[in-house]
């Protein structure tokens, strides 16, 4: 019942309309078939091939790759199992509202809806540089809308942004998502910390919002890495007061002036 009213919302989309009917289907018995399906996902091999191509062009899919692993995870039934005798975990219990709570759920599927749809645009923008395509972002999404396992209400959206201005860099720049996500987040967040403190893995969910913090944020300590990188391989870096000059530090004091060419894998 709750999927199904959220299916009547911004939600509005294919995958929610059948977790409601599959939610709702009863076995012979009278009894919801889906407790008897064994909790073991497979897969032909898209989200592998999307999250293959991500990395091979240096974006950040980061919810694709997730749900690829989650599913990878799954698959592991019997170390699972095996773990689940043997591993401690939380034992607190949720005692607070219920339907306040199955709200935040629903704010957080859709926050991270859009994050995966952001993403999903980001590899198309990285591919057509990489190789000379002139993509139509609103038409893919209206084509999407109009029969596709990912179709959904916001695909709308997603045109509408691409239509005002042609040149959006992010989808999450566009001032419909930029509410969407804000009128959300508290939510989110809430759904999240919950989790974490109840033991119960939200792959997807905490991912969506480590990209969306990590998207928003001007600095990041990916500066470390760079140090590291210099350190232990002599990989160079830049400053921030001297970008597009790559230099090396001999950090101990007892290197050499030679240090390994720069390079994006």
């Amino acid at each position: 019942q709750v999927v199904s009213e959220w299916y009547k919302g911004d939600l509005d989309s294919f995958l929610c309309e059948i977790s409601a009917n599959i939610l709702a289907y009863k076995d012979s018995d009278g009894s919801p078939l889906l407790e008897k399906i064994m909790d073991k996902a497979g897969q032909k091999g898209t989200g592998k091939w999307t999250g293959i191509s991500a990395l091979d062009m240096g974006v950040p899919l980061t919810l694709i790759s997730e749900a690829v692993f989650a599913r990878c995870l799954s698959s592991i039934k019997s170390l699972r199992v095996t773990a689940s005798g043997q591993l401690e975990g939380p034992s607190t219990k949720f005692d607070g509202d219920k339907r306040e709570f199955v709200e935040a759920i629903r704010q957080a599927l859709y926050a991270s809806k859009i994050i995966s749809y952001a993403q999903g645009f980001m590899l198309m923008r990285q591919a057509a540089q990489e190789f000379g395509w002139t993509l139509n972002y609103g038409g893919i999404a209206l084509m999407w809308r109009g029969g596709c396992i990912i179709r959904s209400r916001f695909l709308g959206n997603i045109k509408e942004a691409y239509d005002k201005n042609p040149g959006l860099e992010n989808l999450l720049l566009d001032d419909f998502f930029k509410d969407a996500i804000k009128n959300c987040q508290k939510g989110w967040r809430k759904v999240i910390a919950t989790a974490v403190t109840l033991g119960i893995p939200v792959p997807a969910f905490s991912s969506a919002l480590a990209f969306y913090d990590g998207f928003r944020s001007a600095r990041l300590p990916a500066n470390l890495i760079q140090a590291q990188r210099d350190y232990f391989g002599a990989h160079t870096y830049e400053l921030l007061g001297n970008p597009g000059t790559f230099v090396h530090t001999d950090w101990t004091g007892q290197g050499g002036r030679v240090s390994s060419t720069t390079y994006n894998a």
